[in-house]
């Protein structure tokens, strides 16, 4: 064998067509690398796209009841999805028939005190369980447990016994205390906190830093993303809540939204519009919230993750 010979690289096989076919296929795999085959990304597509149907077909169709005019029939069959003359009116007919900005003051009220109630207590509640030590830490995070097992409904009576005790029946206070700090709340920030490096801390603590600066200058703005999902549920289980301010409640100009829409259901029960139109102004603060603190909601849901 001559000297060309050896030093000639080797030439590679060539592909089959069917290599060189599979080649120009584009390749989809999911997160861990693993390859999708097109009939199960399909599949996942339409499962997909009913889900969707399911969960904001109802809130598109609401709002399109909320935009037909007087004469246009809302129950044509087929039905007819998009409205032929779109129009306002019906929320001006909501703001004359009740107060609606009213009541959706006072929901405002209940729900950004109780943002900031539940905000401030489940941090506390959660770094002391978390990262303190104590004597019975263990038991009361088992408490926390148990009371998320308890129903509402089993405890209501004696909530509204306490609250009219205090002398804060009739009022947005007693409203607000029953949930000023969720128990759910206090476990997510406590599996937050859990998370953190205790390295980061231990250096604070040598540097002189007492527990309120560790909490508030290193433990606190790490967990901003679970402090944004606390926040969203505790301005939706506020904004949304029906039997406790109607049973608390007896004075109209105290009454939240929730309770003041019920009387569309009640004196306008068949114009479906005015009730569309009012679910749609109670549907809007929640819609507006979310799509802000979306970018903190879902890096929050990380952080808060219950551990194995």
């Amino acid at each position: 064998m001559s000297l060309a010979e050896k030093t000639r690289p080797a030439e590679k096989p060539r592909a089959t067509g069917r290599e060189r076919k599979r080649r120009r296929e584009p390749r989809i795999t999911d997160e861990h690398g693993r390859r999708i085959r097109v009939w199960e990304l399909a599949l996942r597509y339409l499962l997909l796209l009913g889900v969707l149907a399911l969960t904001i077909g109802p809130f598109l169709w609401q709002l399109s009841t909320s935009l037909k005019g007087p004469t246009e029939d809302i129950f044509s069959s087929p039905p007819k999805f998009l409205p032929s003359e779109p129009t306002l009116h019906n929320y001006e007919r909501v703001a004359d028939t009740i107060p609606v900005w009213d009541y959706a003051l006072n929901s405002l009220k209940v729900a950004a005190a109780n943002v900031v109630t539940n905000c401030v207590g489940a941090a506390l509640a959660g770094y002391a369980l978390a990262r303190l030590r104590y004597r019975g830490r263990r038991v009361a995070t088992l408490v926390f447990i148990l009371t998320m097992l308890v129903p509402v409904e089993g405890i209501i009576i004696a909530q509204f016994t306490t609250m009219r005790e205090l002398g804060l029946n009739n009022t947005l206070v007693g409203v607000l205390l029953p949930g000023c700090v969720s128990a759910l709340n206090v476990l997510l920030m406590r599996n937050a906190f859990l998370n953190l490096p205790y390295e980061i801390e231990e250096a604070a603590f040598v540097d002189g830093a007492n527990v309120w600066q560790r909490f508030y200058r290193i433990a606190l703005p790490a967990v901003k993303g679970t402090l944004a999902v606390v926040a969203i549920f505790a301005f939706m289980g506020a904004w949304d809540d029906f039997l406790w301010p109607l049973i608390v409640l007896s004075d109209p100009s105290r009454f939240t939204l929730t309770i003041g829409l019920n009387y569309l259901h009640g004196t306008f029960a068949n114009d479906e519009r005015l009730v569309a139109a009012g679910t749609i102004i109670a549907v809007a603060p929640l819609i507006l919230l979310f799509a802000c603190l979306q970018r903190y909601f879902f890096r929050g849901v990380g952080e808060g993750a219950v551990k194995g």
